[in-house]
């Protein structure tokens, strides 16, 4: 055994060994303790890692037995998954993909509910036709908002995982939105031809995409068809008795179920 390393990860103290850090060269912790990285000290001399402390236990043992053991009434995989990305082990990558599978299995039936509303807004902006030229236009741009919820907090997540706000040119998945596990909101507007890019950030406007297929959102029937995607993916089917059939794709309010 190396000597005891005393780690602060987010004000929490850890100690283990150098070999237990290393032990896969290629991850974060590998690069930072084998001097890839440099690492920073706490007023106690204790290298410092900003970064949620309760977590990291699940990580630290991780590293030692290369089992994940989680309890059973685990309730932070989102934050987990979070934090095993930018540990970047990947034995844990993949030790966390199996339980997410088999939590997911685990789930007994389920239901889900999603309500739509569409509404037409009209948007004020300038454009710049010269050097000191500006003229002030306007259009109508489409706003949606969807509110879901599920007896599946697993689905939610794996919802979170497919899409994406975009926002002042960035995309950031909707799971850091997550902050119920049975219900999620999402608001969005559909793109306006000629509204510069700098138009959306400064009046607050989110659109919204698919990853990995990099799709924009633009209307509710390509929402509706890429939730239906991801939903039977994962076992869900259309509640026949609401809506019927043939008018899915016209409702407001639409409910899926799953049974195991």
């Amino acid at each position: 055994m190396s000597e005891p390393i005393t780690l602060n990860v987010g004000g929490k103290l850890y100690t283990t060994s150098l070999s237990t850090l290393t032990s896969f060269p290629d991850s974060m912790l590998g690069a930072m303790f084998s001097g890839k990285i440099p690492t920073k000290k706490d007023s106690q001399g204790n290298c410092f890692i900003d970064r949620d402390g309760k977590i990291f236990r699940y990580i630290l043992n991780f590293l030692r037995t290369s089992h994940l053991d989680l309890p059973e009434d685990f309730q932070e995989m989102g934050l987990l998954r979070r934090e095993v990305d930018f540990y970047q082990i990947q034995p844990l990558i993949e030790a966390l993909q199996e339980k997410e599978v088999e939590l997911s299995k685990a789930e007994k039936n389920a239901m889900l509910n999603i309500t739509l509303d569409q509404k037409t807004q009209t948007v004020h902006f300038t454009v710049r036709e010269a050097p000191q030229i500006y003229s002030l236009s306007s259009s109508n741009m489409e706003v949606f908002s969807a509110h879901i919820f599920s007896t599946s907090c697993l689905f939610l997540k794996l919802l979170g995982s497919k899409l994406y706000y975009c926002f002042n040119g960035n995309l950031s998945s909707i799971s850091s939105y997550l902050q119920d596990p049975n219900h999620l909101t999402l608001d969005w507007v559909a793109s306006v031809e000629g509204l510069p890019e700098e138009e959306y950030t400064r009046q607050n406007l989110k659109r919204l995409w698919v990853v990995p297929d990099n799709k924009q959102i633009n209307t509710f029937q390509v929402f509706v068809e890429e939730v239906l995607k991801i939903a039977m993916s994962d076992g869900f089917c259309i509640d026949s008795s609401h809506p019927h059939t043939s008018d899915f794709m016209n409702n407001k309010i639409i409910r899926l179920i799953r049974y195991k």
